[in-house]
């Protein structure tokens, strides 16, 4: 059990059966009155942000979250499938939980897996991803009106801007949190 005076940003903790990770957390104490901590914490199953604030004798219990690594496999209209490495069990996360997440991932993709009591609850990506730009338009020389930048579909479908010179067939960098284009990468 943890007391509120333990509590610090990036702790995972467990309240009423459901895992939170905490954001911040600002501790105070009053004259006569016992210490307090002001938290903001985030829901781990459906990703919410609260703020949450816990008396001088509130004792917490700590989350049993865990990293490992992951793998992942294909994608259907049902979910998205995976397989942990370390015990090669493969598992599905449903879009919710993916989210915008599924514009990066690419079979065969390695992933860190985010486990709760063991079963995995999330998954994060590399901060870059490397992917191959499927349909574009041609850049015209000379035409940078529009910023020097064109609309370009990546193999996952996802859409996003690239400079006129990059032609369809050429893989890229993407950040996986921005969803913008990095820079090129040759093969």
């Amino acid at each position: 059990m943890l007391s509120i005076g333990e509590l610090r940003p990036g702790m995972a903790v467990e309240l009423d059966g459901t895992p939170y990770i905490i954001l911040s957390a600002v501790h105070s104490k009053q004259a006569r009155a016992g210490g307090v901590c002001r938290t903001k914490i985030k829901n781990l199953l459906n990703g919410s942000v609260i703020p949450k604030t816990f008396q001088g004798n509130d004792k917490l219990k700590k989350a049993d979250v865990k990293h490992t690594r992951g793998q992942f496999l294909y994608s259907d209209p049902n979910g998205f499938y995976f397989m942990r490495e370390d015990t090669y069990e493969q598992f599905e996360l449903n879009l919710e939980t993916i989210d915008s997440q599924k514009n990066f991932l690419k079979d065969g993709m390695d992933v860190d897996l985010l486990t709760y009591n063991d079963n995995p609850i999330a998954v994060k990506l590399p901060p870059k991803v490397n992917l191959e730009i499927t349909q574009t338009d041609p850049g015209v020389k000379g035409d940078t009106a529009s910023g020097g930048s064109k609309p370009a579909t990546l193999e996952t479908g996802y859409v996003l801007q690239v400079p006129l010179f990059l032609k369809e067939g050429e893989l890229i960098r993407v950040n996986t949190e921005s969803g913008e284009y990095v820079e090129r990468v040759s093969k």
